[in-house]
């Protein structure tokens, strides 16, 4: 995710500014930063084989998953990163924008949030990896590392809480509400996955993210929904079984004597 950018303009939820970095942020920049450090120092006193055992035992290798039994690699290889540039603009774009959601939410439900959507779109890029290549012999050996499927999952809670948010695209003199800036993002990665779905970039762990926090944000809407329209279907029956035993009470009623007053 190569973008700068700045955040200003009116939002949905109110909350007090706070500190620069708040606690669940600083604790996920603290814990990236140690293992890509533990990373660099594998590969320069172990060798680059060394790092790649490291990546192939931690990182989302999902026919690992799925034939090996490596359940704990959707969740760890939201730590792993392929070089420094990729650290960065996912710590940059998880400070950016996870910052207000935790101050919106809270550090536990933020975190829970991150986690979800972070496993969430490990799994779904298990699922489809190992559909397409349940034998192993190519994208089900490829191994996913880095918080871009969380990162993604936090532009759609952005989207969602703070929809008319204007965003900056830094250098270009671009402005877009946080909802388009968003539709535009996973528009591109949607895109990447179909042009290059072998590619070094995980465009489906990206959507993954989008689409597990949009579903689990957005989950009371679909529930309100489902009750609605069920509810509005029972009316409807009871309507059309009403008419239809008057329509018989009618047919079924003799017809009155005209000499009779």
């Amino acid at each position: 995710m190569g973008y700068g950018f700045r955040t200003y303009g009116p939002r949905s939820y109110s909350f007090s500014p706070g500190p620069l970095l708040t606690r669940a942020i600083r604790l996920l920049l603290i814990a990236n930063v140690a293992v890509f450090t533990l990373q660099v120092v594998i590969r320069l006193m172990l060798g680059e084989a060394a790092e790649r055992v490291l990546l192939r035992w931690f990182g989302l290798v999902p026919y690992a998953v799925t034939h090996g039994l490596r359940i704990w690699q959707p969740f760890t290889y939201l730590f792993l990163h392929g070089d420094l540039w990729h650290l960065l603009i996912n710590l940059f774009v998880l400070w950016m924008f996870g910052s207000d959601l935790e101050r919106t939410w809270g550090s536990r439900r933020f975190l829970n949030y991150f986690f979800l959507t972070g496993v969430g779109a490990g799994l779904l890029n298990v699922l489809l990896k190992s559909f397409v290549d349940w034998a192993g012999n190519g994208p089900a050996l490829i191994p996913t590392i880095g918080a871009s499927g969380a990162v993604y999952g936090i532009l759609a809670g952005a989207a969602i809480l703070f929809p008319s948010r204007q965003v900056v695209i830094f250098p270009f003199p671009v402005t877009l509400p946080m909802r388009v800036y968003v539709l535009v993002i996973g528009a591109i990665a949607f895109y990447g996955s179909l042009s290059s779905p072998g590619g070094t970039i995980s465009h489906v762990t990206h959507l993954g993210g989008m689409l597990v926090g949009y579903v689990y944000l957005r989950r009371g809407t679909f529930l309100y929904d489902l009750q609605n329209r069920w509810l509005d279907w029972r009316r409807r029956r009871a309507r059309r079984k009403f008419e239809l035993y008057l329509r018989r009470r009618e047919a079924e009623r003799s017809p009155r004597d005209p000499w009779v007053h």
